[in-house]
């Protein structure tokens, strides 16, 4: 059964301005599609989930993350959450398994200023990274042989390679890679790739 996947970021200080540098370090450590680079939707949502956004944008061609910051910086403020759309390329099978090729695959970032929505950067990082279904790091509906398992391994390396990036490149005091489920992601990776050993 496939679960969200999500990395969670917090930092020594988010307040203000201090989310611009952040963000975009967090965007610069991201290997973004080249099929579709850069940042291709932005909304930005002042006080709660449950209020309108105060602004939504889609990009084409996509912009990249410093011009996505020009736009949101005008808008900075504690109790604002700001969403940016991004593109990776993860290796997908087609419907037979054998075949896989490059697909882009969307992934977002959910900044979460310090007073958004009843303080849920506490709980839900002040960068909130969403990479949708943790599927193409496990791909459980197939045999891992041969080229599956060189596929599903190089999805991996490239969420592990993320992750570890973000946290050593932005200056984190924070990070937590988790799921909705009570499963721990990691044993879940290691529980699948060691049935092929």
């Amino acid at each position: 059964m496939s679960d969200p996947l999500y990395l969670s970021l917090w930092f020594p200080s988010f307040s203000g301005p201090e989310m611009l540098p952040h963000i975009l370090a967090v965007l610069k450590q991201f290997p973004f599609s080249p099929q579709r680079p850069g940042i291709n939707y932005l909304a930005l949502h002042p006080v709660s989930w449950n209020e309108a956004t105060l602004l939504e944008q889609r990009f084409t061609p996509a912009i990249s993350p410093e011009e996505a910051l020009v736009i949101a910086a005008d808008h900075i403020h504690d109790d604002f959450a700001y969403v940016f759309e991004a593109y990776w390329d993860l290796w997908t099978p087609d419907e037979s398994g054998r075949q896989w090729t490059l697909v882009p695959t969307l992934v977002k970032f959910v900044v979460h200023g310090e007073e958004f929505d009843e303080r849920t950067s506490e709980q839900s990082g002040h960068i909130e990274v969403d990479f949708g279904l943790d599927a193409p790091f496990l791909h459980e509906e197939l045999a891992l042989t041969g080229e599956n398992e060189a596929k599903v391994r190089a999805n991996v390396q490239k969420l592990v390679e993320f992750t570890t990036h973000a946290e050593k490149n932005t200056r984190t005091s924070g990070r937590v890679l988790w799921s909705e489920s009570e499963d721990n992601l990691a044993q879940k990776l290691i529980a699948r790739l060691q049935k092929v050993q």
